[in-house]
């Protein structure tokens, strides 16, 4: 323990950066889970993957011959 202590002390900013680097994987499988839980977040809608196509006759178009 004491060497963590000197390591704060003489270098905080690399040790710092270990500590917030050491805690990021565990928030990866925590926040999700809290957020869903706790403050009720239901995620965005899938985006459409297909065009829909209106529900009637599909006439093709005139006008449009090569003559």
């Amino acid at each position: 323990m004491f060497g963590l202590r000197r390591f704060a002390i003489e270098k905080p900013v690399i040790f710092w950066s270990f500590v917030l680097g050491s805690i990021g994987p565990a928030l990866v499988f925590t926040v999700p889970k809290v957020r869903r839980d706790y403050f009720g977040f239901k995620g965005v809608e899938a985006l459409p993957l297909t065009y829909p196509l209106p529900n009637r006759a599909r006439s093709p178009p005139s006008g449009y011959e090569d003559a």
